[in-house]
């Protein structure tokens, strides 16, 4: 962060006002004061965003994709994010899981497909009741298929220093391997965007 700027709010909280320099500095003395507006300004503060070495420790793969997003796709990617921190995994793991999500549903918690689907798959992550992932109910909340998403990548030796799509691919044993890979990037900065949010 740019320390001027940062000093500036600080200052600028107390009520202290910059007429040219820096406060700290030396003094421009004038004979007539310029007026001081010392009421309190709110300052946002950014939290530091994780670091990109973790977030694609190996670079992405493959041309990237990339999808705009609504208000209803945002708040799973939030709740992923949220899931993450409360299983006790890392950045890694929510950059595999938003990543994942993307592929399988673009981020969309998915009901019963109906004549468009062959199976009973449901949620971010298209997991089926009838292959053990939970009931209904419990694949379409957000948080709970994502700590099961997440129980399985934990079972994967090695998933942390896995691409993306090999670690996606582990857990659910898609018709398209790689498909995954194409999500990295836009799962990284969503992560990046949210992790501290």
């Amino acid at each position: 962060m740019n320390t001027t700027i940062l000093r500036k709010g600080v200052l600028g909280v107390a009520g202290l006002a910059f007429a040219g320099g820096l406060a700290a500095g030396p003094l421009n003395h004038t004979t007539t004061a310029p007026a001081v507006d010392a009421r309190p300004v709110a300052v946002a503060v950014q939290a530091d965003k994780p670091d990109a070495a973790k977030l694609v420790p190996h670079g992405t793969q493959g041309a990237q994709s990339r999808i705009d997003l609504n208000g209803e796709q945002t708040a799973n990617v939030k709740a992923i994010v949220a899931a993450t921190k409360k299983s006790g995994l890392d950045e890694r793991a929510a950059v595999i899981s938003v990543g994942t999500a993307l592929q399988e549903s673009k981020l969309e918690n998915l009901g019963h497909l109906g004549d468009r689907n062959d199976h009973d798959s449901l949620g971010l992550f298209q997991q089926r009741p009838s292959s053990g992932w939970g009931t209904p109910e419990q694949i379409t909340d957000p948080v709970y298929s994502t700590m099961a998403f997440q129980k399985g990548l934990k079972q994967v030796d090695g998933w942390r220093d896995m691409p993306l799509t090999e670690a996606a691919q582990t857990v659910q044993v898609s018709a398209y391997p790689d498909a995954y890979a194409q999500w990295e990037q836009q799962a990284a900065d969503l992560v990046a965007q949210h992790w501290n949010g």
